[in-house]
């Protein structure tokens, strides 16, 4: 190869980065994340990267300190003279900000886009999106994958003669249809017919599609607070559902969400390792799928040039 790679860890993904580095065969170059004696980060790259394809992998969930190393890193590696540089980011944070819906308020995704590419980043490798449209906030190349082949394969195990695909709400619908179709392509799928009240409050209205009977599967791009997810469930095993299943990409879990979810109906949750889980959201109902092969390559099919359609392409609805 004309260009040696190497791969850099922030601290919101260093468990994750070091299975990747694992899954490829790429070690997980040095570096070190230190603070001022006033809490100001420092980053600074312990190896030579002049003409090198650096990614730099760092997810941006809270704190928002994480959005800083990141951009501190990419700042870096720009001015050692690196040949590329790619920030990997599992979960990309500030997402649901994607628009202006109401007056006087920002467009997040868009701001977060323009610091991560004025930082230094030649372009952008990320995981489920919030809004597919964000890629375009991005003036540099995104290579977006999904996590369903992950769950697709976890998913075989349940017989396929009473499940049903549930989008939590009537945004998820194309992401839910396709990941029914991947799944088996005579599952059906039901939606949530949700009325957001306000941030993180929601409250279930209608539920479209017969769930009786059935062995339901919510699918979501992420768990926040989880209000909408349990009350979803709450509502589909009262229409008469066997058990209910979830599956989220990334899982924030935040305030009191590992409790809720602990004495919910739901049987299980899966989720993934794009957000590292703290000891206290590690509750019985969970289970953690790790992304490390999808994201390890791609790294490599986006170092030799190669195509990587194959991994995020979406299944048409």
């Amino acid at each position: 190869m004309k260009r040696d790679i190497k791969l850099f860890a922030g601290s919101a993904s260093q468990a994750l980065a070091n299975k990747i580095s694992s899954a490829i065969g790429v070690p997980v170059s040095k570096s070190a994340i230190t603070r001022f004696a006033d809490g100001e980060l420092k980053v600074k790259l312990e190896e030579n990267i002049r003409g090198r394809d650096v990614f730099i992998i760092q997810s941006t969930h809270p704190p928002a300190e994480h959005i800083l190393e990141l951009l501190l890193f990419l700042d870096a590696a720009k001015r050692a003279s690196a040949d590329r540089v790619t920030a990997v980011i599992p979960y990309f944070g500030y997402a649901r900000q994607d628009r202006k819906d109401e007056p006087r308020v920002p467009i997040s995704a868009k701001l977060i886009a323009d610091l991560v590419a004025r930082s230094g980043a030649s372009r952008v490798l990320t995981m489920d999106l919030h809004a597919e449209q964000i890629q375009g906030y991005f003036d540099i190349p995104v290579d977006h994958l999904y996590a369903v082949p992950v769950f697709i394969d976890y998913y075989q195990k349940l017989s396929a003669k009473d499940i049903i695909v549930v989008a939590p709400d009537t945004g998820s619908v194309k992401r839910a249809r396709a990941f029914a179709r991947r799944l088996n392509k005579d599952i059906p799928i039901a939606i949530v017919d949700k009325r957001r009240t306000g941030p993180n409050q929601s409250m279930v209205a209608n539920i479209i599609g017969e769930v009786k009977n059935k062995t339901a599967l919510i699918y979501d791009d992420m768990l926040d607070t989880a209000g909408t997810m349990v009350d979803a469930a709450e509502s589909i095993r009262e229409k008469g559902a066997k058990d209910v299943y979830t599956c989220v990409v990334h899982a924030l879990l935040s305030r009191s969400a590992p409790d809720r979810i602990t004495k919910s109906c739901i049987k299980e949750l899966v989720v993934t390792d794009t957000i590292p889980l703290t000891p206290e959201k590690k509750i019985r109902k969970v289970r953690v799928l790790s992304v490390a092969n999808l994201l390890g390559k791609a790294i490599m099919r986006i170092h030799r040039a190669e195509s990587i359609s194959s991994l995020f392409k979406e299944v048409q609805a």
